[in-house]
């Protein structure tokens, strides 16, 4: 059985600078059930460490110490959550990559010029 690391478990939960309470309420559990998790008192089942590392940006195998890179290396992209993105990322899929790169670009500006209009 894979257990997590308390350690780790603390640590993604503070990188983001949220409360306990606040990180049961985004994986979507009770507080107290959290509570024991974070204090090594309960495991969470395979399923619901996934969710605490959807929620926390990073991986299972982080929170289990299978690795120890916390980043993630990849995205899932739930077309019934953010369809235009599914589209987009289906889209692309077959881009070269200068293509991949001017996209990139383009977002990138896109981004700017949204930041920029919310400063002013």
């Amino acid at each position: 059985m894979n257990t997590i690391d308390i350690e780790r478990l603390k640590e993604c939960r503070l990188k983001l600078g949220i409360t306990k309470q606040e990180a049961a309420k985004r994986i979507q559990i009770s507080q107290p059930a959290y509570l024991r998790y974070e204090a090594g008192t309960r495991q969470p089942s395979v399923q619901t460490i996934e969710k605490i590392a959807e929620v926390f940006s990073t991986s299972a195998d982080y929170l289990i110490g299978k690795t120890s890179e916390a980043t993630i290396d990849r995205t899932i992209i739930e077309k019934d959550k953010t369809p235009s993105l599914f589209l987009l990322a289906e889209t692309c899929k077959n881009f070269n990559e200068a293509q991949l790169e001017r996209l990139l670009a383009y977002a990138n500006k896109m981004s700017e010029i949204e930041s920029s209009s919310h400063k002013n």
